[in-house]
């Protein structure tokens, strides 16, 4: 594992980034961000103090007027620098982001830092295209045109699955848009989001326009989505979580935006390709170590296929090398803490009661002990209003269940809280038509589940939230619509004052 750069000397002023500078955390409270492979030490630091946020909020406040009356050219040519800047540190953000995760380097290295560029290079472009309405004469006597204005500050929260692009994600839209932001990471990963703001610094954003505010959920973070000065609050991370910032929220009617947990079906019907399926639902399940809202969770298989679907993803399932995420073999890390690989075993150990294991359903010995590692796990028999089938697992684990008909395949699809993303399976275009138009979620993939493009939103229905990342969608959430209007007459009476005094 070559190290790139000492994390400890990189982040010895501190893991808070506010108005351009490192800073020290004041609660009087620290964390430790620890290697999920190995369970050693990587950064202690201070965390966020609630009069913390007050100094990167005020920051942000400072630093919007200068940065909202930047040309969206030069906003552009910012972010087009800032890409560069990810380009050219693309290494050491991917051993940042492996090493305080666990996911395999080729993971970081091919899908989040790449990703993360192509995000960066997107919204520098969306920058220049503001949407809005012809200007016209759509009463008659005035002319009206639409203005899209930045909000203002928008307080931030991102989760700790995917820290880099969840970042750029609340980060990219906001400021490419005019706003100014602060954003607070997962304490368990912080590091590639303070990378981010540097690099952003160094692309010579102004000091203020990014700040990042590394604390406690119920410190630092309710206190940034409640605070005055904070106009818009965009939340990835679980459902029960994104209730209580909703809460805050609407005392203070801030715009929202909420992606949060799934449960995606993986719909298979009898016609589909099995060995694409097959191997699709691998890939698809097992990406981040299952750690992923859009992973594939459950799979619902027309019943001539169901056994031979079974047979062959628990075979590809017992094929996947587990092991350390800087070896050069490796397609599966570890989970991103111990807790959390142990909430994922109980769900498997409760799962033993009412369903069948098939293959997996256990942490692996020998030199992976220390990790926080579990086997890819395959669980078949279990009944639809079974835990393993409703509740978000977060871990490497698919459920298989099997249909008749394809009005039950999509009946099941639909019958969780959740409707972030779904797949469809066919050769059939009418059946994977039909798919798309009645599977309740924000993303329907047909014959593939995973993959994201920087121009397609990427959002939910039902308890998965609302809004959207990625796509001019998501940039004009950041945006007010403004109404203009122009009296053309001249007149100082016009005709319609007699409705409310005088004659005609």
């Amino acid at each position: 594992m070559g190290n790139r750069f000492q994390v400890k000397d990189r982040f010895a002023d501190g893991a808070q980034f506010i108005d351009g500078k490192l800073r020290t955390g004041t609660s009087g409270q620290s964390h430790t961000v620890v290697n999920p492979a190995t369970g050693e030490e990587v950064l202690t630091y201070a965390l966020a103090s609630t009069a913390d946020v007050d100094e990167a909020v005020a920051a942000a406040k400072a630093a919007f007027p200068g940065w909202a009356a930047a040309t969206p050219g030069e906003r552009s040519d910012a972010l087009h620098r800032l890409a560069a800047v990810l380009a050219e540190q693309a290494d050491d953000f991917a051993y940042a982001e492996s090493l305080q995760c666990g996911k395999p380097l080729k993971l970081s290295t091919e899908f989040d830092v790449p990703g993360t560029i192509d995000n960066t290079a997107f919204f520098a472009g969306a920058a220049r295209h503001l949407q809005g309405q012809a200007a016209g004469e759509y009463s008659g006597d005035h002319t009206s045109y639409v203005r899209r204005e930045p909000i203002g500050v928008v307080g931030s929260i991102a989760p700790w699955n995917y820290p880099l692009q969840m970042a750029a994600w609340k980060i990219l839209p906001a400021v490419a848009a005019g706003n100014t932001i602060v954003l607070k990471p997962a304490e368990l990963t912080p590091l590639t989001s303070l990378m981010f703001a540097q690099a952003a610094k160094e692309a010579g954003i102004p000091d203020g326009v990014i700040n990042i505010v590394t604390g406690a959920g119920r410190e630092a973070g309710e206190h940034l989505v409640g605070h005055p000065d904070v106009a818009m609050t965009s939340f990835t991370g679980s459902t029960a979580v994104g209730k209580r910032v909703a809460e805050i929220a609407t005392a203070t009617v801030k715009r929202l935006h909420l992606e949060l947990g799934g449960k995606a079906p993986f719909v298979v019907f009898d016609d589909a390709d099995l060995e694409a399926a097959a191997n699709g639902a691998v890939a698809a399940s097992l990406i981040n170590t299952g750690q992923d809202c859009t992973a594939a969770t459950r799979a619902y298989v027309q019943r001539p296929l169901h056994d031979a679907f079974v047979a062959r993803v628990a075979e590809l399932m017992a094929s996947v090398r587990v092991g350390d995420p800087f070896a050069p073999g490796t397609d599966l890390g570890p989970l991103v803490s111990h807790v959390q690989r142990d909430r994922v075993a109980a769900f498997v150990e409760r799962a033993r009661g009412y369903a069948t294991v098939v293959t997996g359903g256990e942490a692996p010995g020998g030199e992976l002990a220390d990790g926080a590692y579990y086997l890819p796990t395959l669980i078949a028999d279990a009944a639809q209003d079974s835990e393993v089938v409703q509740s978000e697992i977060f871990g490497p684990v698919l459920a298989v269940l099997p249909f008749d008909t394809d009005d039950e395949g999509i009946e099941l699809a639909n019958d969780t809280p959740y409707g972030l993303a779904a797949s469809a399976w066919s050769r059939d275009v009418y059946r994977a038509n039909r798919a798309t138009r009645e599977i309740k979620a924000g993303c329907v993939w047909v014959n593939d589940h995973i993959p994201i493009i920087s121009e397609m939103p990427h959002g939910g229905y039902k308890a998965s939230g609302y809004g959207k990342d990625m796509s001019t969608y998501s940039f004009e959430e950041y945006t007010q619509v403004k109404h203009v209007m122009y009296d053309n007459t001249g007149v100082p009476r016009k005709d319609w004052h007699r409705t409310i005094f005088g004659d005609r």
